[in-house]
């Protein structure tokens, strides 16, 4: 019970850098909308259609699932993925690699041409600098090495936001945006928006009851992990022919558990 009530009030305190949150607030069209066009202030998106609102991309059994927070589409049928990234995880570069992928083989059914994949845009919204250069936007995309005039032509575009940037690099508006993020007050009309649809959602009982159940599915998967990770390592060590007195003290000193708790998984 006293897990249940820490979660409600962790709810109750969520703010936009939250990924959920993030991802339900983001299905009003005309805020997200006003967000890309932020990002992005060379393109001009009309309107933007939600192909799934929770996208979740699973290929096979052995592939690792993909949940993207905010999958997207404008009139030109032009694809982004809006990511909120809270830790930093050192492996962000790979990890839009690997939603490159996932989402291509969504983008086209088996034996259509390739031309019909279209232009994407992954974005991850973060508060630290991801390549430690004081920038607020980084932009990739694939040119030649020789001559970077020359466009590859894959039509993909990846791009890391900064909170925590010190460059004069993006606009006052995307600045405004980024400063929320972090956790500042609001500083115009857009942001105030964002504000007061965050603490509509707050109020909204379904999304604070699924918001609650993914936390202990979450916690259920690292409590397995962390089981399987015990008895590994016991099964290890009586294959060495250890005794149990040493993997013991080893339990406890890896995994924190009390003399108790390690008996336990020793006896099993």
């Amino acid at each position: 019970m006293e897990n249940i009530e820490a979660k409600q009030l962790k709810w109750e305190e969520l703010g936009i850098s939250n990924d959920f949150l993030f991802g339900k607030v983001m299905q009003n069209p005309e805020l997200c909308r006003e967000l890309l066009q932020r990002i992005l202030p060379d393109l001009e998106i009309d309107r933007i259609e939600y192909p799934e609102l929770q996208k979740s991309i699973n290929v096979d059994m052995d592939a690792r699932s993909v949940r993207l927070d905010v999958y997207v589409k404008d009139d030109k049928e032009v694809v982004y993925d809006i990511e909120m990234q809270v830790s930093n995880t050192k492996e962000l570069p790979k990890r839009s690699r690997y939603y490159q992928g996932m989402i291509d083989l969504q983008l086209i059914d088996k034996g259509q041409h390739y031309k019909r994949l279209n232009r994407s845009y992954l974005i991850f919204i973060c508060p630290f600098d991801l390549y430690g250069k004081g920038r607020h936007i980084y932009t990739f995309e694939n040119v030649c090495k020789e001559d970077n005039s020359i466009s590859m032509g894959d039509e993909t575009v990846k791009i890391f936001l900064n909170t925590d940037g010190t460059m004069d690099d993006v606009s006052r508006e995307l600045k405004a945006f980024l400063d929320y993020v972090a956790g500042q007050k609001p500083r115009d009309s857009f942001v105030e928006r964002l504000e007061e649809a965050v603490k509509e959602a707050r109020k909204n009982r379904e999304w604070r009851h699924e918001y609650m159940t993914l936390l202990m599915r979450d916690q259920e998967n690292v409590e397995k992990g962390r089981e399987e990770g015990i008895f590994g390592m016991i099964s290890a060590l009586r294959d060495l022919h250890i005794p149990d007195s040493t993997i013991l003290q080893k339990l406890q000193e890896k995994f924190l558990l009390t003399k108790e708790e390690a008996q336990k998984y020793l006896s099993r």
